[in-house]
């Protein structure tokens, strides 16, 4: 079957087979063999069983099978579109940020932390003829991402989503943020709490960009 690199990382290489992704963590020439070997088996397994564990509470891609020896993990491939690059054009796009702030709920009530929140990491999925309607929101790449979050953690997931926001669709961010924070509000149990954190960690890079 035809291969084709889709992305090229500094972690991992993802090639899409067919109807199937494959994520193939990289060597690191920096690191001794033994340790590389150890630490990429560790992280290969690991962010397979994130993701099937929050693939029980939020849309992820499934995952088909994980070659720990081959440091790889086949999944399904998700054909949507990269909120990164459509986000802007979506016309209903209170409804998937709503779901955004839904899914990060989700994770975190369930103690995931996903690690790398940005829109590049988000696919959204149409369900109707119009952009946005109804759809279906997925969530992918965990490999930065651990279980067992302390409310610390979720206030900086949510810190790394809202910078992002900021820097990629800086004309409507504060817009996206707050129906982000809604759907946060509405479906996490321990929202109140992890919000007052993440108000000390803005606090805190503030303070940093001061010196």
């Amino acid at each position: 079957m035809k291969e084709k690199i889709i992305q090229q990382g500094a972690e991992a290489v993802l090639i899409r087979r067919g109807e199937l992704v494959l994520k193939r963590r990289v060597k690191k020439g920096y690191r001794l063999a033994e340790i590389d070997e150890k630490i990429r088996k560790l992280r290969t397994r690991g962010e397979a069983r994130l993701m099937e564990k929050a693939g029980k509470l939020i849309s992820v891609p499934l995952v088909k099978r994980v070659d720990e020896k081959g440091k790889e993990i086949e999944m399904e491939f998700v054909d949507g579109l990269k909120l990164s690059e459509s986000l802007d054009s979506i016309k209903n796009w209170r409804e998937v940020c709503l779901k955004i702030g839904e899914n990060i709920a989700k994770l975190h009530d369930a103690g995931i932390i996903h690690g790398d929140l940005t829109t590049s990491n988000m696919i959204w999925v149409e369900g109707g003829a119009q952009i946005g309607r109804n759809g279906k929101l997925y969530f992918i790449d965990f490999g930065l991402g651990y279980a067992n979050g302390r409310a610390e953690d979720k206030a900086v997931d949510l810190h790394l989503i809202k910078q992002a926001l900021e820097a990629k669709h800086f004309e409507k961010w504060v817009e996206y943020w707050k129906e982000i924070e809604g759907g946060y509000l509405k479906t996490s149990k321990n929202s109140g709490e992890v919000l007052k954190r993440l108000e000390k960690v803005e606090r805190r890079g503030r303070y940093k960009e001061q010196f």
